[in-house]
């Protein structure tokens, strides 16, 4: 954080003389200080200009989930040409952190997060969000080739396969009509707040690169999470939860395709984070994933990518483990 921006644009606000305190960094460049002032909090979020998360996108997505009815924290003030903004400080209690102290509350939370998506899946978008074509989709999944592969066996192997299965996968199975998708829905961007009713009870965090996407994106997020495992009963009893009256079949082709889709992006950018950002902390979450996607590319609609994946995407050996780790901060030219 730049400390001379950070105190310029704090003295424009009555947080001047507001006790600072480091909060949260998270896998972009973005941090996170707690303000105090008196019995008052609030949250000054660093959010480097051209690093990729611009914080208008937040304050547009933030407006649009408040206007809804949801719990996106309001803005009280914004830099946005030195990327800061003074947010509403929406407390410590993630379903993440929850759940570790209760895991008995796994169901309440996480209806409430998925009822969180169907309100919001159901409402009118933002204009001119981005709107990615099938191939593109396919596309951002090959971070599973240019990194993970990369780290473990230092090529990026044959993708041409690879794409044109997994883009005629999503065509088929996944490419209806867009909704608002948040991205990075789990339970580490989700807050508990118990003095709220109905859906505004799930605090909503990180959900500036929104975009428009398919319905099932924002579920296999909540529900196939990288950083904690969701019990099986609570995932089917969501998924019935959130597709209602919709095809039983047909859902779970298209649950499983962006299931194997977010997985095997999500392979990429752990090994990426590690090789580039020196982050060797993700690579403990690559196991997770990898089970995350057998599971999705055991389904019948997925054989062919399964088939692909089994030549091409390298199982996360412990010794496979270590070759990424060995490599933490050493391909910043990547």
């Amino acid at each position: 954080m730049d400390n001379r921006h950070a105190l310029a644009f704090l003295n424009s606000t009555e947080w001047s003389a507001a006790r600072r305190v480091f909060l949260a960094g998270d896998a972009s460049d973005r941090r996170y200080e707690r303000l105090y002032l008196g019995y008052k909090t609030a949250v000054l979020m660093d959010a480097p200009p051209g690093k990729g998360d611009d914080p208008a996108d937040f304050i547009t997505i933030a407006a649009h989930l408040n206007g809804l009815g949801l719990s996106a924290p309001r803005i009280f003030a914004q830099d946005l040409v030195n990327g800061f903004l003074l947010i509403e400080d929406l407390g410590d209690a993630l379903f993440a952190r929850l759940l570790k102290q209760d895991q008995s509350r796994e169901a309440e939370f996480y209806a409430a997060a998925t009822d969180v998506l169907s309100h919001l899946q159901t409402s009118p978008a933002p204009v001119n969000l981005p709107n990615l074509t099938a191939g593109e989709w396919a596309l951002a999944a090959g971070f599973a080739l240019d990194w993970y592969r990369f780290a473990v066996v230092g090529d990026t192997g044959k993708g041409a396969d690879f794409y044109a299965t997994l883009t005629r996968l999503i065509e088929t199975h996944a490419d209806g009509p867009r909704v608002l998708i948040l991205r990075d829905y789990h339970a580490e961007n989700l807050l508990w707040l118990p003095d709220r009713s109905g859906i505004a009870r799930a605090g909503l965090l990180d959900f500036q690169l929104a975009q428009m996407g398919q319905p099932a994106y924002d579920l296999v997020s909540l529900l196939q999470d990288a950083r904690r495992d969701v019990s099986l009963e609570t995932e089917t009893a969501m998924v019935a939860r959130f597709r209602k009256d919709a095809d039983p079949d047909v859902f779970s082709k298209g649950y499983a395709v962006f299931g194997a889709q977010r997985a095997l992006r999500i392979l990429g950018i752990f090994a990426r984070l590690c090789l580039v950002g020196g982050k060797a902390h993700y690579v403990d979450l690559i196991p997770r994933v990898w089970r995350q996607l057998q599971r999705n590319l055991a389904h019948p609609a997925l054989a062919d990518l399964a088939e692909i994946c089994a030549s091409e995407v390298p199982e996360p050996t412990p010794q496979a483990l270590e070759r990424i780790r060995a490599q933490c901060g050493n391909n910043p030219a990547r």
